[in-house]
C-alpha cells in the first residue's frame, strides 16, 4: 500500500497532471522559435534564450513564482525578471550596444538623423492604434515602442509606465519582429521604391576624426539628457559604452561591455522575457492585439523611413538611395544589413551598409527619445 501511494504521488508530481492545453500550445511556439533560431539563424542570440524561457515556464510555472508565494522563495526566473522590471538589464544592454557601435557613419552624414526620426513614425501610429483598440494611454505608449524594433527600450518603457502585465507580450513581440527583419522589411522596401532607385550608388562617406568620435557621445548625452532627463538611463548607458570604445584608453572596459557583460545580460534578459509567456498570461485577446499592433508599427516605421529616403533622393538629385531609410527602425545592425542585401540584389557592386548604419544608429537614439517623451508626458521619472 505504501509503495502504491508513493508511486501515485510521484506520478502526480509530473508536469503531465498540471499542464493545460494552452501550455502545450506555448511549448509548440517555443519549439518553433528554436527552429527559427537554430536552423534558419534568425537572431539566435535573442530567440534561443527567449524560446527556452518560454519552454521552461510552460512546463514548470513555479520557475516564475513571486517571492513569498506559498510561504516560499521566488522561482529562479522571477529574480531575473525583476531586473527587467527595474530597467537594469535594458540599460546594460544599451551600454553593450554602445561599446559595439561605430557612430562614424552618422557623424559623417548627419542627415541620417532625419531618416532615423522618420522611421519612428511607426511608434506614434501604433500609439493611436492601441488607443483605438481600447488600451489606456500608458499601455498604448508601452505597446507603441515595438515599432522602434528595439527590445530593451520596449522593456524599459513598459516597466517605467507600470505595464508589467503587458511586458511579456510586448517584449516577445519586439524581439520577434527584430528577428524577422530579413523577412518583413524587403517586400515593403521593394513596394515603395523603383528598380532605378534601388541601384543608386552613394558617394563615399568623409573620414571622421578621433576627436569627433570622442565628442559625439559626450555632446549627445548632455543635449538629450538636458532636454529629456528621463532618457538618461538609456542614452547615458549607450553613450558611455561608445565612449569606452572611442576613447581608446579603457580597452578592458570596452571588451567587457561588448562581450562578456553583454552576453551575460542577453542570457538573463532573454530567458526572463521568455518566462513571462505562460499560457495563462499570454493566450488572451490583449496579446493578439499587441502582436498585430507591433507588426503594423514595424511596417509603418519601415515604410516611413523608405518614403523619407525617397524625398531625400529627390532633394539631393539622386544622391541618396531610399533603401537606407528602412534601417531607421533601429534593430542594429540587422536592419542595415537588410538595406545592403536588397541593394546588392539589383547591383552586386553597390555597397550601402555603411550608409545604412547612419540611420540605423540614429534609430536607436530616436527610439530612446520617443520613450523619454512618453515618460515626460505621463510624468514618470
Amino acid at each position: 500500500m505504501y509503495i502504491v501511494e508513493t508511486l501515485n504521488n510521484l506520478i502526480h508530481q509530473t508536469a503531465f497532471f498540471n499542464l493545460e492545453p494552452g501550455n502545450y500550445l506555448m511549448i509548440a511556439v517555443a519549439l518553433f522559435f528554436l527552429l527559427l533560431a537554430i536552423k534558419f539563424d534568425f537572431e539566435p542570440l535573442l530567440l534561443v534564450p527567449i524560446a527556452f524561457g518560454m519552454l521552461l515556464v510552460n512546463i514548470y510555472p513555479d520557475i516564475m513564482a513571486p517571492y513569498g508565494e506559498g510561504g516560499a522563495g521566488g522561482g529562479l526566473l522571477y529574480y531575473f525578471y525583476k531586473l527587467d522590471e527595474w530597467a537594469i538589464l535594458p540599460s546594460l544592454i544599451f551600454m553593450g550596444v554602445g561599446a559595439m557601435t561605430d557612430f562614424g557613419p552618422l557623424i559623417a552624414n548627419p542627415k541620417s538623423f532625419l531618416l532615423g526620426a522618420a522611421a519612428q513614425f511607426g511608434i506614434f501610429a501604433a500609439y493611436f492604434g492601441a488607443i483605438a483598440f481600447g488600451f489606456n494611454d500608458k499601455a498604448a505608449a508601452a505597446i507603441s515602442i515595438i515599432g522602434g524594433a528595439d527590445g530593451p527600450t520596449s522593456i524599459f518603457l513598459a516597466g517605467k509606465l507600470g505595464q508589467t502585465t503587458l511586458l511579456g507580450p510586448i517584449a516577445v513581440a519586439a524581439y520577434s519582429y527584430m528577428a524577422l527583419v530579413p523577412i518583413i522589411q524587403p517586400p515593403i522596401m521593394k513596394l515603395f521604391t523603383t528598380e532605378k532607385e534601388r541601384k543608386i550608388k552613394m558617394g563615399q562617406l568623409r573620414p571622421v576624426s578621433k576627436l569627433e568620435k570622442i565628442l559625439f557621445p559626450i555632446v549627445v548625452t548632455i543635449v538629450v539628457s538636458l532636454i529629456l532627463p528621463t532618457t538618461a538611463p538609456l542614452i547615458g548607458m549607450l553613450m558611455l559604452g561608445n565612449l569606452f570604445r572611442e576613447s581608446g584608453v579603457v580597452r578592458q572596459l570596452t571588451e567587457t561591455a561588448s562581450n562578456a557583460l553583454m552576453y551575460i545580460v542577453v542570457i538573463i534578459l532573454g530567458t526572463s522575457v521568455g518566462a513571462t509567456t505562460s499560457a495563462e498570461a499570454f493566450l488572451n485577446m490583449d496579446t493578439l492585439k499587441i502582436v498585430a499592433l507591433g507588426l503594423a508599427a514595424f511596417i509603418f516605421g519601415t515604410a516611413a523611413g523608405v518614403l523619407f529616403g525617397k524625398l531625400m533622393c529627390v532633394a539631393t538629385k539622386g544622391k541618396v538611395n531610399p533603401l537606407i531609410g528602412s534601417a531607421g527602425v533601429s534593430a542594429v545592425p540587422m536592419a542595415a544589413r537588410v538595406s545592403q542585401k536588397v541593394g546588392a540584389e539589383y547591383d552586386p557592386t553597390n555597397f550601402l551598409l555603411m550608409h545604412a548604419m547612419g540611420p540605423n544608429v540614429a534609430g536607436v537614439i530616436g527610439t530612446a527619445v520617443a520613450a523619454g517623451t512618453f515618460m515626460a508626458v505621463f510624468g514618470v521619472f
